[in-house]
């Protein structure tokens, strides 16, 4: 029986999609909370306002999106 498995035969795909969807789901997500949060808190514990607390998380959704964003894979 332990004859019959072969290292590297087995397709992997589903796990390799399930993988991918939660890695962007988990760094999407943590963008979001972040801004939503920054903007809350500044939006209701502080003077700033409104205003401030959502330049400030439109500020934060660029700036992630900047840096979370898919890079292009290397050429090998």
């Amino acid at each position: 029986m332990a004859s019959e498995y072969h290292r590297g035969e087995m397709d992997i795909s589903e796990q390799v999609a399930t993988f991918s969807l939660f890695n962007g789901m988990t760094k999407w997500g943590s963008l979001a909370i972040a801004a939503l949060l920054a903007m809350l808190v500044l939006w209701f514990c502080t003077p700033a306002g409104f205003l401030a607390g959502f330049i400030t998380a439109a500020v934060m959704v660029v700036i992630g999106v900047v840096a979370l964003r898919e890079k292009p894979e290397a050429a090998h």
